[in-house]
């Protein structure tokens, strides 16, 4: 079940973050280091009311962040179709646990999040060697929009429609 995140929970997000790090090293995709994303990120994505979790019991399985789109790094692109987005950040989930649909399970809580609240794109970022997230991205029809110089990631973008399920 995907929650907010509460204060609580920002250990144990932390605790995930170095697991998803190892991986992403052993995986040889150098998007994230130990230093980063840890704990006064996730501090701040909660206390801007983003932060979200999926839990199996008390188990933390994967989180994401979603904020409205305030990142100056965006700006350089002029291919956005949307005029107004919310931003994925830190879409994570614990390596033990992939393959098991929590991360389109939290990507389509996102897009739902926005239609809900008025908005027509999403937004998100990654690294251009995270080949996982670009295959993932693509496959739930995010469309790559350009380069972003100062932060060095590549921009994608979601269109979003009325789901009829």
């Amino acid at each position: 079940m995907i929650t907010k995140a509460s204060i609580r929970d920002l250990e144990s997000i932390d605790r995930l973050t170095l697991k998803i790090v190892r991986d992403m090293k052993t995986s040889k995709i150098p998007q994230w280091n130990f230093p980063y994303p840890r704990y006064k990120v996730f501090m701040k994505d909660w206390m801007l009311g983003g932060l979200y979790v999926e839990k199996t019991g008390h188990q933390i399985d994967g989180s994401i962040t979603i904020l409205k789109e305030n990142d100056p790094a965006y700006l350089v692109l002029d291919t956005w179709q949307g005029k107004n987005a919310l931003v994925i950040h830190r879409l994570m989930v614990d390596p033990a646990k992939r393959k098991q649909g929590i991360a389109r399970k939290l990507l389509k809580f996102a897009c739902r999040l926005a239609i809900q609240e008025g908005y027509d794109s999403i937004k998100i970022d990654t690294h251009e060697e995270n080949y996982k997230m670009k295959a993932f991205l693509e496959k739930h029809d995010f469309v790559r929009r350009g380069y972003l110089p100062s932060i060095n990631r590549i921009a994608y973008e979601k269109v979003l429609e009325e789901e009829h399920e």
